[in-house]
């Protein structure tokens, strides 16, 4: 994948948890877990909830890069990576 590092993991599990927040700052903790079961936490505010959801539910694959710090939803359109791709995969 374009940009993405060789660190780049393909997305098991995805997983979120409110939190209310006391002065506007309301918003989720979202745990990432990749295949090789590493655990991400990361806040995502509310009113960005929507569209991480949205990428969870289309037909791509997620990819999470822990270098760059980013969710990669790759195959929007088309099949750039194989559904069965996985870290031990060649790259190229």
């Amino acid at each position: 994948m374009a940009g993405a590092s060789n660190e780049t993991q393909r997305v098991r599990y995805v997983n979120a948890n409110w939190s209310p927040g006391s002065s506007g700052d309301a918003g989720f903790d979202v745990l990432v877990v990749t295949e090789d079961g590493e655990r991400t936490s990361l806040p995502v505010p509310a009113d960005e909830m929507t569209a991480l959801v949205a990428l969870t539910q289309a037909a791509g694959v997620l990819l999470w890069d822990p270098v760059n710090r980013a969710l990669i939803c790759a195959n929007l359109v088309g099949e750039w990576i194989k559904p069965s791709w996985s870290a031990g995969d060649d790259r190229a």
